[in-house]
């Protein structure tokens, strides 16, 4: 997957420097002033809120901002003052590292997830098949993340292609930002199906899964973790808490499932 985070073409070198530095600028002043004091500053994948806020509860100073694994990526690159990034997707944390953005060395897995078919308490398990699916969706679309972008989105593509089902479906999906937002448009009955994470469900009552991705329809799900490469001096600690029995509990707790490395995959 190729991933594109320059902010211009072909601009001169002072001029990339000048639009890059107004954009960090911006992003830091879209920083809330309370993550802005912070002596941690987290960027992590919106689908790890619920461990993260539990972790966070418990160190001191600690503040986690929430988004689309790619809108965090981009917002590193352009130089928000993040300390550690919690990302959902391999590729994104490979280009920042590659491109300089966080420590090569720091690089952890964190937690792992499984990808489903979601819909309402009420309707029955789906075959993936085209003609169960079509029938589910009665004339609605499937809520995802964005297929070029978000890492949910991402997979979903990967699952569906695989399965065959890509060229049925591809025209019939509400893309949105994060994973969180495809599972909000289905809970509020705007799509009658989505794509997410297993572990969505237990924020959002009245939904069920109606099916589960096989394992090898899509790349492994895989959150990993870094600090930047300028962190402040008390990030290593929470790092270390993320990574301890007391971190992976507080995962396991939320539903995730144990980390993979690159030899599971």
């Amino acid at each position: 997957m190729g991933l594109t985070l320059a902010l211009v073409g072909q601009a001169p070198d002072s001029r990339a420097m000048m639009i890059r530095h107004f954009a960090a600028l911006f992003l830091t002043l879209l920083v809330p002033l309370s993550a802005a004091r912070a002596e941690v500053l987290v960027f992590a994948a919106a689908s790890l809120k619920q461990p993260m806020d539990a972790l966070a509860a418990t160190a001191d100073d600690v503040v986690v901002s929430y988004g689309g694994s790619g809108a965090l990526a981009r917002q590193v690159s352009l130089g928000a003052p993040a300390d550690i990034v919690l990302l959902a997707n391999v590729d994104w944390m490979d280009h920042l590292a590659q491109s300089g953005f966080v420590q090569q060395n720091s690089i952890a897995d964190v937690a792992s997830n499984r990808l489903v078919l979601i819909g309402s308490a009420v309707m029955d398990d789906v075959a993936l098949e085209t003609v169960e699916i079509d029938r589910a969706l009665a004339g609605g679309r499937i809520a995802v993340g964005m297929t070029g972008a978000v890492p949910a989105g991402i997979y979903a593509k990967q699952a569906l292609t695989t399965l065959g089902l890509w060229h049925a479906f591809s025209d019939r999906l509400a893309e949105v930002d994060n994973v969180r937002a495809a599972l909000a448009l289905v809970a509020r009955g705007q799509a009658p199906l989505g794509i997410v994470y297993e572990t969505d469900l237990r924020v959002t009552p009245g939904l069920r899964v109606l099916a589960r991705f096989p394992k090898g329809s899509h790349m492994p799900i895989r959150y990993m973790l870094a600090l930047t490469t300028e962190p402040s001096g008390e990030a290593q600690e929470f790092v270390d808490l993320i990574l301890s029995a007391q971190g992976q509990d507080a995962f396991a707790a939320a539903g995730f499932l144990p980390p993979l490395g690159r030899a599971d995959e």
